[in-house]
């Protein structure tokens, strides 16, 4: 079944077949659909169905049918320099990790699950910033990294036309809008369209309205958390919430995409920390990396953090302290999941379109 706005589903990371809310994919869709939410988007189909057996994906295909919950697949990330990453789509495509991204694709579209989830990089928490992310490697420049992914998406092409499957890119933590948008007029909107997260935006310097507009016309996923903004010694962090607790409007995010009946709403949760991320305008190597960077969102972003230490200081609202305070797992997770689902509900009675 299709994903429109009013619906709201939610995004599951996987691992060997099992994930925070069940042992196995069925499971979690059955407990999503208790929780409220009315579809699904696997992260990755291969770590969800690890061999890839077709007959468990159209279980899984039948159950959520019966759910009357939409599905969205993803697949392994499509930057060539972080393939060696995810050995096992190499391994299910035979020694080809292009082949094995065909043989995922071709999955999808066999069943209809035709906006697929994928990225360009990502983060290594246990790297110092700004190398924990994959846009800092000193291995490979950022401009290398975004030249052979261009590249893979052209491996790729002929398969995404010939299964109407179309890659959405997420606004990941490494990449900007504006290179995003790039890419889609690169390759053609048919294949490249846009995966958006607003949280992650706010960590390459953008704001989130703004960043939003960019890349309305390609949105066809996203993956739904709300943001703190808070000074630290380090520069500017980033902290994640459940829609609603943070500082995004949500009525004016909302309107961006009210138009569009073919922009799934998905809430991506987290557990046990804030995922606490770091950017730094004031630093010269920073900025030098962002050569899109805009100054009156950096000031936006600015004015969050001076607000959120402001609320902190009169007791109205969390400190840098509570913000870094790890808890339980996979409460908070579930937690995250539910109240971001009210918020969302509540909140798209209300929408109505933003003027361009």
């Amino acid at each position: 079944m299709e994903g429109q706005m009013g619906r709201i589903g939610a995004d599951v990371k996987f691992r060997d077949g099992g994930c925070r809310l069940a042992e196995t994919p069925i499971m979690a869709a059955e407990t999503l659909a208790r929780l409220g939410f009315g579809g699904i988007l696997v992260r990755t189909i291969d770590e969800a169905f690890p061999t890839l057996d077709e007959g468990d994906i159209e279980a899984f295909g039948r159950m959520t049918d019966t759910l009357g919950m939409f599905v969205r697949m993803g697949i392994g990330k499509i930057n060539p320099y972080m393939t060696a990453e995810l050995p096992r789509v190499r391994i299910l495509g035979e020694g080809s990790y292009l082949a094995g991204m065909q043989r995922m694709i071709r999955l999808c579209g066999v069943r209809g699950w035709t906006e697929v989830w994928t990225a360009v990089g990502g983060f290594k928490p246990d790297l110092a910033t700004p190398f924990c992310f994959d846009r800092f490697r000193t291995d490979v420049t950022w401009p290398q990294q975004l030249e052979a992914t261009s590249a893979f998406i052209e491996k790729l092409a002929p398969t995404l036309r010939a299964e109407g499957v179309r890659l959405n890119i997420e606004t990941h933590e490494e990449i900007t809008t504006h290179e995003l948008v790039r890419l889609v007029e690169d390759h053609g909107s048919d294949i490249v369209g846009v995966c958006f997260d607003p949280a992650n935006l706010p960590v390459r310097g953008e704001a989130v309205l703004p960043g939003a507009r960019r890349v309305a016309p390609f949105v066809h996923l996203t993956h739904l958390r709300d943001i703190i903004m808070a000074r630290t010694d380090a520069g500017i962090s980033r902290f994640l919430m459940p829609a609603g607790d943070g500082q995004i409007d949500w009525d004016a995010l909302l309107g961006v995409f009210a138009a569009r009946e073919d922009v799934d709403l998905l809430v991506e949760g987290v557990g046990g920390t804030r995922a606490e991320m770091i950017l730094q305008p004031d630093d010269d190597f920073w900025r030098a990396a962002h050569p899109d960077l805009d100054a009156d969102e950096i000031s936006e972003l600015t004015e969050l953090a001076d607000r959120q230490a402001e609320r902190a200081a009169a007791g109205i609202g969390p400190d840098l302290a509570a913000l870094r305070t790890n808890g339980d797992v996979d409460g908070e997770y579930r937690e995250f999941l539910t109240r971001s689902l009210a918020a969302l509900k509540l909140r798209l009675h209300a929408v109505t379109p933003l003027a361009d």
